[in-house]
C-alpha cells in the first residue's frame, strides 16, 4: 500500500511545489480517502496557494494510514516518499512544506529534505524533545489558535524557540478567536499561509508584516497576535 497525491498543476512551466499534509492521530491505521475531514480541510489552502502562485504545483498528499503510529511514524515515510517523487519530477525546484496537526508535526521532521526552503506548521502536534536541526537554513512559520484544546500552543511556542537557535527566520502567530479546527477564522489563515508560501518561494514579494514577524527578537516574533482587532504586523509579550 503506498500513499497517494492529488495535484493541482500550475498555469506554465513549474517553478516551485508545495507539499501539504494532513492531520490524524496519535495511532491509526485506517486509509485515508478524499472524504475525510482532516484531509478536506487542507484543501482551502492548497486551493488558495494555486490561484497566487503562477508556476506553483501545488500536492497534497493522503497517508496510507491516519495514525503517526510510533515506532512506524508512517506519516514521516509517507512524506519522505512525496518529496522523492518531486524530486524525480522537479528536481531543481523549491519545495515549500504545508501540515496541519500532526502533518504540522511532519512537516517539520522532514525539512532536512535538500529542495525544501519553507515550513509552515499549523497547530502543530509536538512533543517535549522533538528535534529542531533539521530547520537550519529553511523559513519556518508556525501558527496556533488561542482556543487550542486538542494540540498545545505552549510546546510550538517552547519549539520556535529552538528553531530560532538554527535558522533567523522564524515567526510564530496566535490566531486570536479559533482553534484546532482553524474554521472561525479560516479566511485569515489561508491569507496568512498563501502569503507566507508565495513570499517565501519568491513568487511575490514577502509581505511586509512577515517580514516584519521575521526580524522580531524573542520572544515578540514568536507570539504575534492575528486578530479582526490587531494588525498581523502587531506584537505582544508573553
Amino acid at each position: 500500500m503506498e500513499p497517494a497525491i492529488d495535484v493541482l498543476p500550475p498555469t506554465g512551466p513549474v517553478r516551485a511545489v508545495v507539499l501539504v499534509l494532513h492531520g490524524g492521530s496519535a495511532t491509526g491505521y485506517r486509509p485515508v480517502h478524499r472524504f475525510r475531514l482532516p484531509y478536506l480541510r487542507m484543501v482551502p489552502f492548497a486551493r488558495a496557494i494555486r490561484r497566487r502562485g503562477r508556476g506553483v504545483a501545488v500536492w497534497l498528499l493522503r497517508h496510507r494510514y491516519g495514525g503517526w503510529n510510533a515506532p512506524h511514524l508512517h506519516p514521516v515515510e509517507d512524506a519522505r516518499w512525496a518529496l522523492d517523487e518531486i524530486r524525480r519530477q522537479y528536481p531543481d525546484v523549491p519545495v515549500a512544506l504545508i501540515g496541519h496537526s500532526m502533518g504540522g508535526r511532519t512537516v517539520l521532521r522532514v525539512a532536512d529534505d535538500p529542495q525544501v526552503v519553507a515550513v509552515c506548521a499549523l497547530a502543530p502536534w509536538i512533543e517535549d524533545g522533538e528535534p529542531y536541526h533539521q530547520l537550519a537554513g529553511r523559513s519556518v512559520l508556525i501558527a496556533h489558535g488561542d482556543r487550542e484544546r486538542t494540540t498545545d500552543p505552549a510546546k510550538s511556542y517552547r519549539y520556535a524557540v529552538l528553531a530560532k537557535q538554527v535558522t533567523d527566520r522564524v515567526a510564530r502567530f496566535a490566531v486570536l478567536g479559533d482553534g484546532h479546527a482553524m474554521l472561525f477564522r479560516a479566511r485569515d489563515w489561508t491569507r496568512l499561509v498563501a502569503d507566507f508560501v508565495i513570499g517565501e518561494l519568491k513568487v511575490e514579494p514577502v509581505a511586509p508584516y512577515l517580514a516584519n514577524a521575521m526580524r522580531e527578537p524573542t520572544p515578540r516574533g514568536l507570539d504575534i497576535p492575528l486578530g479582526r482587532d490587531v494588525p498581523p504586523s502587531g506584537t505582544r509579550a508573553r
